[in-house]
């Protein structure tokens, strides 16, 4: 086994790789004032971003599910790697050479295995690019030509060529020094009669990236017709690939996606390729999937879920483009943004329309023309003979049955009175009572009910989530284990800022902070804050290196609660608006003056229960005990900090 990585080039790494960078490879961020950014959360499912995200801090934290860290624990979290596996990749990315306390450099056959089979993907996707411009390739390269596609544009999507024979690739990533394990596992080899042999022979081949741009898996497109396998053949499931979980063409895409709010949902590659040529750079595709509830999580980190947000699907008008119109508008709700279709004349894809009628043709597809449920229903009532009562009534049963799904109620009225004209009943309160009995009796079934909202807690406090947008209920996760904390008290809020100060702005605070015990803080979880800002030092040590700091005061958590308790605190906005010295003084006088008056109050309470009991020495020490808190107690509130 590989050592342990030097501590100083895991801090190197933390300092060289921004965390906003990072996180916006995965999701868009916005400015959410006083130098933080904010965005949806990848961690869970929500309406409004409650994510956070302080570049000056290196720290990330999310109000509504209490996830938070560093940059290394983001990585680590979304893309279920090791730790040493993420600041390998982190370091990778910096240019960082790692060292290791154990055995020196690490050698590339003990890296974490995610890594190893993107180094496989990518030195594959090579491979396939190079080969591309082989004699055996001549025929990829005719069907690209046929389709409109020269050099530049195969260079672009970097298409490649997988070379016909038995074991090419598997022979040249075994001399780059990978194993048969990881090449069975990696999915680009399958096991043959002798050994591993190439799983992708003769084929046009598209690599498949992920969010972060990093090669997961591949497309590969039949060219020849002694080939027997399906048109189309993906990378199997594998660690790194799941194929509900990609989308071909984001890791181009994403930037245009998060910046026009827009984001079109094509059906194949050279769709892609031929949107993306055209001008159409928000053009993405499932590979050989069906456009599913993981993929709606992806296009709505990088939407955020905007008002004016818009998912185009250009599905084609045949019956099964039509069935995947239906599907998608199964899962229309988990959108907040406006969902449309679009067919090009004559039942064209994208790509076909390109070659017929030029970018134009193209670019004009996308422009948003039908609502996509407008589309859906259409297509249910389209089935029956509307000019006969019975013909009217089955079109109605089976599109109500659809519209009840929909969750929010004004949502489901407006939608059914459309219905009513689309089916040709005159009565639309007729249509919109049917729907709303389809509607309780899924939920008396538990079949598509509302959930109750959960309050969740956020940067004020304890708070209920029901703004949403119409086309989604609310959810929101349950609130975290530990002890609860009532931010209406102005003990607690007090606490609270003086610990957002330490963690935040140490030099407002210090000296005097660190001379604040933990029984200073009567929640318990802020009391364990302080411990952890004790154990790491002090406020003081916060003078120096900021993000050094807070790492520090992480690491010395006792557990995942109170860690993210730390990040929260270290990201949320201050109360005031003014955040000085004058402030900082505020806060903790009050701390200290709350403090000294819980134990005046407990001294005089224990004399008050001893009564005549207590020796006269004890009496004695207590009386003058509580004179030079109370003594105190006057200067802290006449004379503020400056009596601390």
């Amino acid at each position: 086994m590989a050592g342990r990585i030097n501590d100083d080039d895991v801090k190197a790494v933390r300092d060289a790789v921004p965390i906003d960078s990072v996180v916006s490879e995965y999701l868009q961020l916005r400015s959410a004032g006083g130098g933080n950014l904010k965005g949806l959360c990848p961690f869970h499912d929500e309406k409004s971003p409650s994510f956070q995200v302080s570049p000056g801090k290196g720290l990330f934290h999310c109000f509504g599910c209490q996830e938070g860290g560093d940059t290394i624990a983001f990585v680590m979290k979304i893309d279920h790697l090791s730790f040493s596996e993420t600041v390998e990749r982190l370091a990778a990315k910096a240019g960082i050479t790692l060292r290791y306390e154990e055995g020196g450099y690490n050698p590339s056959h003990q890296r974490g295995e995610r890594i190893r089979l993107i180094e496989a993907h990518q030195a594959a996707a090579d491979f396939y690019v190079r080969a591309l411009e082989s004699p055996e390739a001549e025929i990829g390269r005719k069907f690209l030509a046929e389709r409109g596609f020269d050099q530049d544009a195969a260079t672009h999507f970097r298409v490649g060529y997988s070379p016909a024979g038995w074991d090419h690739l598997t022979r040249y990533l075994r001399g780059k020094g990978f194993s048969d394990k990881e090449l069975i596992t990696s999915g680009l080899s399958q096991d043959g009669r002798r050994g591993p042999i190439d799983r992708f022979r003769g084929r046009l081949m598209w690599p498949i990236s992920d969010t972060a741009g990093e090669i997961v898996g591949f497309g590969a497109r039949k060219l020849r017709d002694d080939d027997n396998g399906p048109k189309y053949l993906n990378t199997p499931e594998t660690p790194i690939y799941k194929k509900s979980q990609v989308l071909y063409g984001i890791d181009l895409a994403k930037k245009d996606i998060a910046k026009a709010s827009r984001a079109v949902v094509v059906e194949g590659y050279t769709d892609v390729m031929a949107c993306h040529l055209a001008g159409v750079t928000t053009a993405i595709a499932t590979c050989g999937t069906a456009f599913g509830n993981d993929h709606i999580k992806i296009l709505r980190r990088l939407l955020m879920d905007n008002g004016s947000a818009r998912v185009i699907f250009t599905f084609d008008g045949d019956s099964a483009g039509q069935k995947a119109a239906l599907r998608a508008f199964e899962d229309d709700q988990k959108f907040a943004a406006e969902t449309y279709i679009a067919i090009a004349p004559d039942n064209m894809d994208p790509c076909d329309l390109r070659l017929a009628k030029g970018d134009d043709a193209v670019r004009d597809l996308v422009e948003p023309r039908t609502p996509l449920f407008e589309f859906a229903l259409r297509q249910i009532v389209g089935r029956y003979d509307l000019e006969t009562p019975a013909g009217r009534a089955a079109a109605l049963d089976e599109a109500a049955a659809v519209v009840a799904k929909i969750k929010t109620s004004s949502v489901q009225r407006e939608v059914a009175v459309q219905l009513a004209g689309f089916v040709g009943i005159l009565d639309q309160e007729f249509v919109v009572r049917r729907v709303a009995q389809l509607a309780r009796w899924a939920r008396a079934k538990g079949g598509d009910g509302r959930g109750d909202p959960r309050g969740g807690r956020g940067p004020g406090g304890p708070q209920d989530r029901r703004g949403g947008t119409p086309q989604q209920p609310v959810q929101t996760p349950a609130a975290p284990s530990g002890p609860a904390l009532n931010l209406r008290s102005p003990a607690h809020r007090t606490e609270r800022e003086l610990l957002k100060l330490a963690l935040q702005k140490p030099a407002l605070v210090s000296p005097a902070f660190d001379a604040y015990g933990a029984d200073e803080f009567t929640a318990p979880p802020y009391a364990a804050v302080r411990q952890c800002i004790a154990e790491a030092g002090g406020a003081e040590r916060g003078l120096g290196d900021n993000r050094e700091y807070l790492v520090a005061v992480m690491d010395a958590a006792p557990n995942n609660t109170v860690r993210s308790l730390v990040t929260e605190l270290a990201v949320e906005v201050f109360m005031g608006r003014t955040i000085d010295e004058t402030y900082a003084g505020m806060q903790l006088v009050h701390v200290r003056l709350r403090a000294v008056d819980r134990r005046i109050g407990e001294v005089q309470g224990s004399l008050a229960r001893l009564g005549s009991n207590v020796a006269p020495d004890d009496l004695a020490a207590a009386q003058n005990e509580v004179w030079v808190l109370q003594q105190y107690a006057q200067s802290l509130r006449a004379r503020g900090a400056d009596a601390l």
